[in-house]
């Protein structure tokens, strides 16, 4: 079985190197207009609650029933949100949290060890639902959070979390041959549905 576990596209916030986290914005005109359909068109596209993937996948998959799973949505970075690292610069709450390698708990948002906790199961859940009702093929657009924790966790080549940010309106399409036997994806290859650029990049 092939899974695409896209990213979604351009926001505002994202063009502005803010933190988005939960916040539920839209794309914004520039992200929307550049997104291209992929090129196949699977009967379903599994999404986060957050609209901004529902929009990406709309565009990309034009013909494909959305299913919500909650726990994709993005990591909540509560009183981060909306801000640029620039503007929380004398923030002592920022800094403890970068101080601490980003791990510890964000106030009034999450911890990264409960954020990736949540959405790997909600994975691993999907992804044996799918080989267990006999699928060849899953699509996940959601988040570079979703996409960061489950390429660290399951992926090989092994690397660590922050490399796994894909682009928006991309992402990785990963072979789930060893799934069964070992709890590992393979990395097949990264993708990208913008502009002119080509599939694979």
């Amino acid at each position: 079985m092939d899974i695409y576990l896209l990213r979604h596209g351009e926001t505002a916030y994202n063009m502005e190197k803010r933190y988005l986290g939960s916040s539920d914005i839209s794309l914004s005109a520039k992200g929307l207009a550049e997104l291209t359909p992929a090129g196949f068109s699977p009967e379903k596209v599994y999404v986060s609650p957050l609209r901004r993937t529902w929009e990406t996948a709309g565009a990309l998959f034009p013909a494909a029933r959305q299913i919500v799973i909650d726990d994709f949505r993005e990591m909540d970075f509560g009183i981060f949100e909306g801000k640029t690292y620039q503007e929380m610069a004398c923030l002592p709450e920022y800094q403890a949290w970068i101080d601490g390698y980003c791990l510890g708990k964000i106030p009034g948002g999450e911890q990264k060890t409960d954020f990736c906790r949540r959405t790997c199961e909600a994975f691993v859940k999907l992804v044996n639902q799918t080989l267990d009702a006999g699928g060849e093929q899953l699509v996940i657009v959601a988040h570079g959070g979703t996409q960061m924790a489950v390429m660290e966790r399951f992926v090989r080549p092994v690397r660590d979390y922050f490399s796994w940010n894909g682009p928006n309106g991309g992402g990785f399409v990963l072979d789930a041959s060893l799934w069964l036997l070992e709890g590992k994806l393979t990395l097949r290859e990264t993708v990208r549905y913008t502009g002119g650029t080509p599939k694979c990049c």
